[in-house]
């Protein structure tokens, strides 16, 4: 069972792929609110269409429009389109009749988002907004009816080992999607191949020979992947990334390990 490295350039095009796709409107990401008008100050007047269009992404409104993006720290539904990812990622692909959905939820100096795996039938408009009324703060997300335990249950593939680090990759991407400021995690990791050179490092464990990428494939149709990162905000330190796949589909065990922090100078 030889282990097949990854290219890291490679990996590192994908997750920028997978990003992009997710990268989300300023009117979702910080949405401005009525609240901010005072009695004394006048709503600003639209120069074009595209102004006046903005000014329906207030969050809320004159109304109470529950359901626009606002900085009230409730849950909306965001116009994201996750699935679309999915397209053009080597090896892997939406299941038919599966569409990604996804709200947020977004306070002033931070925001977090949720993305669910539906039936296309159970993805419209107003069975989104139904679970709205179900949801709560940041740790109660809405969660659509028919919506899968992990929306990575909802993804297929060719099997081959380069599907299997891409899922693992796709995975803490939908984990980080909507996230903002303090909230924000996964996005201050960088993916390495070698040591920073620049850091003294105190190992935890034994010091890895190799740090790209690999995929071993069993012959029960079983695979397993290795990764590393570096967490590049305080503390600084590197991560070990070990997902273990079944045969069936590409939900895997995770194991994310700190393995080295960097030395105070």
């Amino acid at each position: 069972m030889p282990v097949q490295k990854i290219q890291l350039e490679v990996l590192q095009k994908i997750r920028q792929h997978i990003q992009h796709g997710f990268a989300l409107p300023e009117s979702e990401n910080h949405p401005r609110s009525w609240v901010s008008f005072t009695a004394e100050t006048e709503v600003p007047e639209p120069d074009s269409l595209s102004d006046l269009s903005d000014l329906f992404n207030f969050g809320g409104s004159l109304e109470e429009a529950t359901h626009a993006p606002n900085t009230r720290g409730e849950w909306f539904i965001s116009a994201a389109n996750p699935g679309a990812v999915l397209t053009k990622l080597p090896g892997l692909k939406l299941k038919q009749d599966m569409r990604l959905v996804a709200y947020l939820h977004r306070q002033t100096d931070e925001g977090i988002g949720a993305i669910w795996a539906v039936p296309e039938v159970l993805s419209t408009t107003a069975q989104l907004e139904n679970a709205l009324a179900a949801s709560g703060d940041r740790t109660r997300p809405p969660q659509p009816e028919g919506a899968l335990p992990n929306a990575i249950e909802a993804i297929e593939g060719d099997r081959s080992p380069a599907s299997f680090i891409i899922a693992s990759l796709l995975r803490r991407e939908l984990g980080e999607f909507g996230r903002l400021g303090k909230a924000c995690s996964w996005s201050h990791h960088r993916l390495i191949e070698a040591l920073p050179a620049q850091v003294q490092w105190q190992w935890k464990v034994e010091t890895p020979k190799d740090l790209s990428p690999k995929v071993l494939l069993f012959p029960d149709g079983k695979a397993a992947i290795e990764f590393f990162s570096c967490r590049v905000v305080p503390p600084v330190a590197l991560f070990q990334h070990l997902d273990q796949y079944s045969d069936e589909q590409y939900k895997a065990t995770v194991l994310d390990r700190v393995v080295a922090i960097a030395q105070r100078t």
